[in-house]
């Protein structure tokens, strides 16, 4: 029956000041203002005076209190958990987007995206791969596993249809190793953004997974995992060395993909000034590396 199971909001303090308070009340209102009784299951009772659901129905659909769910509502300093927000967020038929807005607007952190449920990368963003031909560019999924690669990546760092995980392969591949001219420079800072990717999600037992696969194949890596160092810094420079072309220097850039909660697009752009452009195009239009 709606409303026999009551969940209990007293679980954290919402910190929110003022505006973000004033936030939350109006985007509650305007969700249970679209909503109809009969969009979640609950008799026609006639005409209304305002449009959509009534906060006592939601409170009942959410099984919270009806004062409580109106002391939300009205944006009261209050105290709310996630457990609630998701029986409210359940009650008002938020989508994914919106869920994630209502825990910020409530003061916690959304939850993780389930990678189950993003499905298949977009065909728009494999064009946006081959549009950044002849520069190299490649998708991480959320484990750092390669997602998405272009051939100019294959060809520039080494990769084969082997390696299927950049971290995996920055730390076993001989070859995708020495594609790298700094390795040794490069690697403190690969393992600190990796810890901080795992520490989003704590919960996520493919990084733990990951984490001992690696530190029992990779003495270096174990090392350096063990230093606890952490940075989110998504720009910087990878220096490589080509059995044909010889040096090249990129700058690369680390951007989120919104729709793919946990997956990164990683843009290559040859250095100025280096002599990386022209050795690039030469590499391209010249013989492929085999194997």
């Amino acid at each position: 029956m709606l409303g026999s199971t009551r969940v209990r909001p007293e679980t954290i303090a919402y910190p929110g000041g003022v505006g973000r308070r004033d936030d939350l009340r109006d985007f509650l209102r305007t969700r249970r203002a679209r909503l109809a009784p009969a969009d979640v299951g609950l008799p026609d009772a006639g005409p209304r005076r305002t449009p959509g659901l009534r906060r006592e129905e939601v409170a009942v659909l959410a099984g919270v209190g009806v004062s409580w769910y109106t002391w939300l509502e009205q944006g009261r300093d209050i105290r709310v958990s996630a457990q609630v927000l998701d029986a409210v967020g359940g009650a008002l038929r938020l989508d994914a987007y919106e869920r994630a807005y209502l825990y910020r607007l409530a003061g916690l952190n959304p939850p993780s995206a389930d990678t189950a449920a993003i499905g298949a990368l977009d065909p728009e963003l494999h064009r946006i791969l081959d549009a950044w031909l002849p520069r190299p560019a490649y998708i991480l999924d959320r484990h750092w596993g390669l997602a998405a690669v272009n051939s100019t990546a294959r060809e520039v760092f080494g990769l084969s249809d082997r390696d299927h995980n950049c971290l995996v392969a920055f730390f076993t591949s001989s070859r995708y190793r020495a594609a790298f001219t700094r390795w040794e420079e490069a690697a403190p800072d690969v393992v600190a953004r990796f810890r901080a990717d795992a520490g989003m999600h704590q919960e996520d037992p493919v990084f733990h997974r990951l984490v001992d696969q690696l530190s029992t194949a990779s003495d270096e890596f174990a090392r350096l995992w063990a230093e606890h160092d952490v940075t989110e810094l998504g720009r910087g420079s990878k220096y490589i060395t080509h059995p044909y072309a010889g040096e090249l220097v990129f700058e690369y850039t680390r951007l989120p993909l919104p729709d793919h909660p946990g997956h990164h697009v990683v843009l290559h752009n040859p250095v100025p000034g280096t002599g990386t452009q022209e050795r690039l195009g030469s590499l391209l239009r010249g013989p492929r590396r085999t194997g």
